[in-house]
């Protein structure tokens, strides 16, 4: 059994903002794999479902970033989790937008949900690290990260939650090489390249096709979530 939680701000006011994209990543997950319906407990929002053969707990804390710690420790008492049964997705500020990586253990480089999650557990769980971008000054982070994805970023946004719950599965049971490849299927996939390489062109590997089309562009999406 394991814990994925997503980090963000609860309310309307926070739900599109690039501080929420942890918050995004779980709700996905959740829409994706037929879990359960949200329900208020641990000072946050629980959905429980599978992921393969595992059980997995999605957790939406809803104390405000800076106090993620108590909401995550609740549920980690409750069900007694180790810390390494935990995972948790965040917001990067040294990603490049649309980038991924995975961690364990560390410090929490001032994000102020990963510094309260220290506080509570310790530094030996497990991090999604998804890529924001940075504004290039430290003074202009706490609005950077309060505020509204562009536009512009619709397209990366859909291609990375997506990845992410692609490889959800291959992530609950330790698979990590696997999952992230599934994220590179969506976020940086092969192309057809015109350079001929022993006579035949690199071809791109089929990504898995949605079961039902929804013609709402990816930024429509994210904001209906919301309303």
């Amino acid at each position: 059994m394991k814990l994925f939680v997503g980090l963000g701000n609860p309310g309307a006011k926070y739900a599109a903002n690039r501080h929420n994209i942890g918050y995004l990543a779980v709700e996905r997950i959740a829409a994706d794999h037929g879990f359960g319906p949200w329900k208020t407990k641990f000072q946050g929002q629980i959905s429980e479902g599978r992921l393969g053969m595992e059980r997995v707990v999605l957790l939406k804390p809803e104390t405000f970033m800076n106090l993620s710690g108590q909401s995550v420790n609740a549920a980690v008492q409750f069900y007694k989790f180790d810390p390494s049964d935990v995972t948790v997705f965040h917001d990067e500020l040294d990603l490049e937008p649309g980038k991924m990586r995975l961690k364990t253990g560390g410090g929490h480089a001032g994000h102020n949900g990963l510094r309260s999650i220290h506080q509570h557990l310790g530094t030996e769980y497990n991090r999604v690290r998804l890529g924001i971008g940075h504004p290039g000054h430290k003074d202009r982070v706490a609005a950077y990260v309060l505020h509204d994805f562009a536009k512009s970023d619709q397209d990366w946004i859909e291609d990375l939650l997506q990845g992410v719950s692609d490889g959800a599965p291959d992530l609950a049971v330790g698979d990590n090489q696997r999952f992230m490849n599934a994220v590179s299927m969506r976020t940086a996939p092969a192309r057809s390249s015109d350079k001929q390489t022993g006579g035949k062109p690199t071809v791109a590997a089929p990504a898995p096709a949605p079961d039902t089309e929804d013609t709402r562009t990816p930024m429509q999406k994210l904001l209906d979530k919301f309303r």
